[in-house]
């Protein structure tokens, strides 16, 4: 088992620290549009993104998904036809939908409430919309060929190109938010660009109409799922410009974004998990195999959580050349930090739970799941943003992965049980909250950073002597411990 757990989390590390680069690189643009760009028009920049989101998942119409359960099993159609029939379709639905957005470019304008004067906007989403839907299923194609580094490298250069165009556009340019919309643009022209040769590689004029329908069944349940899990991702945003304005939206959406650490964690595991879990499926013990693994991710996840919510505050705090990481004018929406980062730890338990559902091509269960999530999070930012600001938002999209995660492991397990370590994880949970508390009641002044590293130690300290850690675990510990000591000694 333990060797299956390495081999994910070898892919997990190599999509991690593409994923982490890549990240890091467009987290720059956060302090360097707090320190450009007036709240308001970075509330326009969230607004319009959050629409993106949406038709992103209308554009895909869930193909992404149908092409890895499809390609995995070979079940009908050749290699080629497996990546041909998915990719064709979607070329020809996201040239239709993104023709027709840019004819009818100045309605919506309106009804994404761009501001007067900035239509071009319009334009360059449809273009993004576009380009980003044709490198899905070659992306899609790089993961099932266990090709990460590939992947990786691409992904990175995406985020590369669009920080580089950011700096030229807004800082030599004065493009302003138009800039940023076009900056995105590029990157996604040039990512295509770069995938021509997967796309070539893997190309056949045979369609298969079979395939194709089997496809669409598979993957139109996740458009309504989709759309969902959409609203709970960036639904706050709209509604928070409802009741309030695009200032609060864009000091919400800059510490919204600082979540963007444990996001990696989340997305670094799931790009390697979900090819991992569809090649394993078939294999004795491959449900103890997952049951494990939620409990890694977990404790991994919890690791992340401390760290961020007892350093965040210092390193936005930090000056270079002469400006804050964070503007102070954001400052103010510092404290939904650990909320968003335990937000998507739910999320993260969600993506783990999910492998029965493509296992046993229940999908046509999803919407409902991701519906619940969605309703909870719309009602609870009506209700919870009047009272307690964006606050509310970020408690909303909490209570909304969670629901999301509960109904889900209460569904699966009717038709694909897994016996998880739910007492690890409680475990897990409970030394968490520990610390966690001991970090909000101690104030601990001028040594407050040495204090914080004390209670990281503290945390693995309770799990050791609290026997979280179990025989097999312990014997491979000792034996990573000897060989590097060898390795030492030589």
């Amino acid at each position: 088992m333990l060797a299956h757990i390495r081999r994910l989390g070898t892919d997990t590390a190599i999509y991690g620290i593409s994923t982490i680069v890549g990240r890091f690189l467009s987290f720059l643009l956060v302090p360097f549009y707090t320190n450009v760009i007036r709240p308001g028009e970075y509330g326009v920049v969230a607004n319009v993104y959050s629409i993106i989101a949406f038709l992103n998942v209308v554009w895909v119409y869930g193909m992404e998904s149908a092409y890895f359960k499809y390609s995995s099993t070979g079940e009908i159609g050749t290699p080629r036809q497996n990546f041909s029939t998915p990719f064709v379709s979607l070329c020809a639905t996201s040239l239709a939908l993104s023709g027709l957005m840019a004819a009818f470019s100045p309605a919506v304008s309106s009804w994404m409430s761009i501001p007067a004067g900035h239509g071009v906007i319009v334009m360059y989403t449809a273009g993004i919309l576009l380009l980003d839907t044709l490198v899905i299923v070659p992306f899609a194609s790089l993961r099932m060929e266990r090709k990460p580094v590939i992947f990786a490298s691409l992904k990175v250069l995406n985020i590369a190109v669009n920080v580089g165009c950011n700096l030229v556009l807004l800082l030599v340019f004065h493009a302003g938010v138009e800039g940023i919309f076009l900056s995105g643009l590029i990157a996604s022209g040039v990512t295509l660009l770069a995938l021509v040769p997967t796309i070539a590689r893997q190309f056949t004029r045979d369609f298969s109409v079979p395939l194709y329908r089997a496809l669409v069944r598979f993957g139109l349940p996740y458009v309504p799922a989709g759309l969902a899990a959409i609203v709970i991702q960036v639904i706050d945003r709209p509604i928070m410009l409802f009741l309030t304005n695009l200032a609060v939206v864009g000091v919400y959406q800059a510490n919204y974004r600082l979540g963007i650490f444990m996001m990696l964690v989340v997305s670094m595991y799931d790009y390697a998990w979900r090819p991992f879990f569809l090649s394993h499926a078939s294999e004795p013990g491959a449900k103890e195999l997952f049951a494990r693994a939620l409990t890694y991710c977990v404790a991994g996840m919890t690791g992340v959580f401390l760290i961020v919510s007892m350093f965040i505050g210092d390193v936005i705090r930090l000056q270079i050349f002469g400006r804050y990481i964070i503007h102070p004018d954001y400052w103010g929406g510092l404290s939904i930090v650990p909320v968003v980062l335990l937000a998507y730890m739910f999320l993260g338990v969600y993506n783990n739970l999910v492998a029965g559902v493509y296992i046993e091509k229940k999908t046509q269960r999803l919407p409902a799941i991701t519906l619940a999530g969605a309703l909870v999070n719309i009602a609870a930012n009506f209700l919870l943003i009047p009272v307690m600001g964006m606050m509310g938002g970020a408690v909303a999209t909490l209570l909304a992965y969670a629901v999301m995660a509960l109904v889900l492991y209460l569904d699966v397990r009717q038709f694909y049980p897994v016996r998880y370590e739910w007492g690890r994880i409680a475990h897990i949970a409970a030394a968490a909250g520990v610390t966690y508390l001991l970090f909000r009641l101690v104030d601990a002044g001028a040594y407050h950073i040495a204090w914080d590293f004390f209670l990281l130690l503290f945390f693995c300290v309770v799990l050791a002597v609290t026997r979280f850690f179990i025989p097999d675990e312990l014997r491979a510990l000792r034996s990573l411990m000897h060989r590097r000591s060898r390795t030492d000694g030589d």
